[in-house]
C-alpha cells in the first residue's frame, strides 16, 4: 500500500486535490471532514467544552469566537484535537489497508511532524492574495484567515519535505493537467 499526504496553507486547493486525485473519496482520509465529525460527536463537544469552558450547544461558534477574540490559542486547540484525528486516520489506514493507494489531505502535515507516516508527500501552494480570495469567496472571515495562516508554517519551508509541489494559481482545468503529469 502506498500512502500520499496532500498539504498546502489554507485555502490552496488540498481539497480539490484530493478529490481529484482519489477519484474514489473512500480512498481518501480529510483531516478537516474529520474535525467537521468531531464537532458533531457529543463525548467530543463534552470534552472541548470543559478542556476550554465552552457550552456544548454552540461550541463551534464559540471556538471561533474565542479565536477571533483570542481566548483560544490555535496552537492548544490544535494540540486537543489532533489526538482524535490521528486515530480516526490510524483507523481509516487499517480499514483500508488491501488499498492498492490511499490518500490523505492533512493542512497540518508538516506541524504535525507526520512526514515518516508517507510514502509521497504532495505539497500545494498558491499565491496568498488568490488564498484569500477563495476564502472570502466560501465566506470566510479574513481574521480567521490570518490567524490560521500566522500558525502554519510557510509554503515554501514545506517544500523540503514535499516530493512532489504543485502550483495552484490558475483555473481548476490546468490544475487538473498538472495532477494528470504526477499520476501514479
Amino acid at each position: 500500500m502506498i500512502k500520499i499526504g496532500i498539504t498546502g496553507s489554507i485555502a490552496s486547493g488540498k481539497s480539490l486535490v484530493a478529490h481529484l486525485l482519489s477519484k474514489r473519496k473512500k480512498f481518501l482520509f480529510s483531516a478537516d471532514e474529520e474535525v467537521k465529525t468531531l464537532y458533531k460527536q457529543k463525548d467530543f463537544k463534552f470534552k472541548l467544552a470543559k478542556k476550554f469552558k465552552l457550552s456544548q450547544k454552540s461550541c463551534k461558534e464559540e471556538v471561533k469566537n474565542k479565536i477571533l477574540n483570542k481566548k483560544i490559542n490555535l496552537k492548544k486547540l490544535g494540540k486537543f484535537i489532533q489526538p482524535f484525528v490521528r486515530k480516526k486516520m490510524h483507523k481509516f489506514t487499517k480499514k483500508n489497508h488491501k488499498a492498492e493507494i490511499l490518500f490523505y489531505e492533512i493542512p497540518l502535515l508538516v506541524e504535525s511532524n507526520l512526514m515518516p507516516f508517507f510514502d509521497l508527500i504532495i505539497l500545494i501552494v498558491s499565491d496568498k492574495k488568490l488564498r484569500v480570495k477563495r476564502y472570502k469567496d466560501k465566506n470566510g472571515d479574513i481574521r480567521l484567515f490570518n490567524i490560521i495562516e500566522k500558525n502554519q508554517i510557510h509554503q515554501n519551508k514545506k517544500i523540503k519535505y514535499s516530493d512532489f509541489v504543485i502550483v495552484n494559481n490558475k483555473s481548476k482545468k490546468i490544475l487538473k493537467n498538472k495532477i494528470n503529469d504526477i499520476i501514479i
